[in-house]
């Protein structure tokens, strides 16, 4: 909990953290909120408070009698034990009972009468939410300082378990061999009864059938809707394998349906996407590495529209992440075998400067607005256009659309995975422009020889060559073994 001023927490509206209590409530009410702080990130009640955020107070001569019965309230009710922080200020001549509760070292915290499964609250937004199953197992193991990933999975030893592509991956990126020892060294495989077996992380990294058994919802689905509302599709895309290889391709979605202007300064063009991109591949990336996979029934989500950018990952916000505070350092893995194979990587910041960089990009774009909240078990973040203006400047030129285009089709919708409408001529992305440069100094070129020039992988590659391929832009003259490529203006 971030120390503030009596008029910025008077400002602010009840949350994760905070409570108003206009008058003492209910010894029920109150101890869900103790045991829900308890099992979060700690929080603050203010007992004097009204809903309105005016100080109302309470008689000061009962102050006393008050603090003794907050005290044995939350002693009678709350376990493990809750070891609250009592205090009488004064706010606008009024007495304002605080009542702080941290977060707690044993959870899960419950009520005593209820019971752990029937008891146990935690903080969703400015509720308390009775917990199930899945988020008892979550606290439990976090008392253990254990992560979901990194539990064995007994379903499959590692010697039968399909995953070569992370395995390629990983060891490009580090020039490490990843064997039986390097995956243990990583907790990615783990021995049982003298069998090597994977962990719950090595099973998401992999492309094998036991990952969609396992993880049907570990997946990104990405969406670009036409207008502000969630109703017509433009562009429609499903990420289904494995999570290494999901970030740069949902980010290359982004990318596609979002437009990139240019001002002209002097003899020059700069370039300038409508959206600080940096600050979005950060978030993809956050929702990636720090999703709760443990969570059943639920998918990462990328929804584009005319007037903003929403990012929706499963899993609450880890309690010692505070996005109001995003300039300085914060690091707190909640997967805690899959986020170092990330820093390895490269896809992740080994320092925790990943919303540090989010909020310095942010600061190049005055006119997005950066929000985020709980929503149920899942955190969004929206970046939000703060005017829409459909009129360019005279000094701004348009240097891409988006590839998507409009279209007045009323027929049903396609699988998840197909584009729901038609599209204009395909812009190549990015990564598409570097194999076709490639492509153009060697038409001979093949896709693995591909992946060495472009430092992408080999799957990527393979797919980005479908694309280009399907968009006409890429032509195969003769035989897979001694054909050539043809590239169309």
């Amino acid at each position: 909990m971030k120390d503030r001023t009596i008029d910025e927490i008077l400002r602010s509206q009840e949350g994760r953290t905070l409570e108003f209590k206009a008058s003492l409530p209910k010894n029920s009410d109150l101890a869900k909120t103790v045991v829900a702080f308890a099992n979060d990130a700690g929080g603050e009640i203010f007992i004097g408070i009204d809903d309105r955020h005016r100080p109302v107070g309470v008689p000061e001569a009962e102050l006393p009698q008050i603090e003794e019965q907050l005290s044995n309230m939350i002693y009678d009710r709350c376990y493990p034990s809750v070891l609250p922080d009592i205090s009488f200020i004064s706010v606008g001549g009024h007495s304002v009972v605080l009542v702080r509760i941290y977060r707690g070292s044993t959870p899960p915290y419950y009520l005593k009468l209820e019971g752990k499964n029937g008891g146990t609250y935690v903080r969703v937004g400015s509720n308390n939410r009775l917990a199930d199953e899945e988020i008892i197992a979550e606290l439990e193991r976090r008392r253990r300082n254990i992560s979901f990933d990194g539990e064995i999975v007994l379903e499959k030893p590692v010697a039968d378990l399909d995953f070569r592509g992370f395995r390629r991956i990983y060891e490009e990126k580090t020039g490490e061999v990843l064997d039986d020892s390097a995956l243990r060294k990583l907790e990615l495989a783990k021995l049982e009864r003298g069998v090597l077996y994977p962990t719950n992380a090595l099973v998401l990294l992999s492309d094998d059938w036991l990952r969609r058994s396992l993880f049907p919802n570990a997946k990104i689905e990405c969406a670009r809707f036409k207008g502000t509302s969630a109703g017509e599709f433009i562009d429609r895309k499903t990420y289904d394998y494995g999570i290494a290889e999901q970030v740069e391709d949902a980010y290359a979605f982004v990318l596609r349906n979002i437009r990139q202007s240019g001002s002209i300064q002097g003899v020059y063009t700069v370039s300038r996407w409508e959206y600080p991109v940096k600050a979005i591949r950060e978030i993809i990336r956050n929702a990636v590495v720090h999703r709760q996979y443990s969570l059943a029934g639920k998918d990462v989500k990328i929804a584009i529209y005319d007037d903003m950018i929403e990012i929706t990952s499963p899993g609450l916000l880890p309690p010692s992440i505070d996005y109001s505070d995003m300039e300085s350092r914060q690091s707190d893995a909640r997967n805690k075998v899959i986020a170092p194979v990330f820093r390895k990587l490269g896809i992740i910041d080994q320092w925790g400067n990943g919303l540090k960089l989010v909020a310095e990009e942010l600061k190049a774009y005055p006119e997005i607005q950066f929000r985020w909240r709980e929503v149920g078990l899942s955190f969004q973040v929206q970046f939000v256009k703060k005017l829409v203006d459909s009129s360019e400047s005279a000094t701004q030129i348009c240097l891409s659309e988006p590839l998507a285009a409009y279209s007045s089709s009323k027929e049903t919708d396609p699988p998840f995975n197909e584009p729901r409408l038609s599209f204009r001529p395909h812009i190549p992305t990015a990564p598409e422009k570097r194999l076709l440069s490639e492509i153009a100094i060697n038409p001979s070129v093949t896709v693995p020889e591909l992946a060495i020039c472009s430092g992408l992988s080999q799957r990527s590659c393979e797919r980005l060559v479908a694309s280009l391929k399907s968009s006409g832009i890429l032509i195969r003259v003769g035989s897979a073994r001694g054909g050539h490529w043809q590239i169309r203006q």
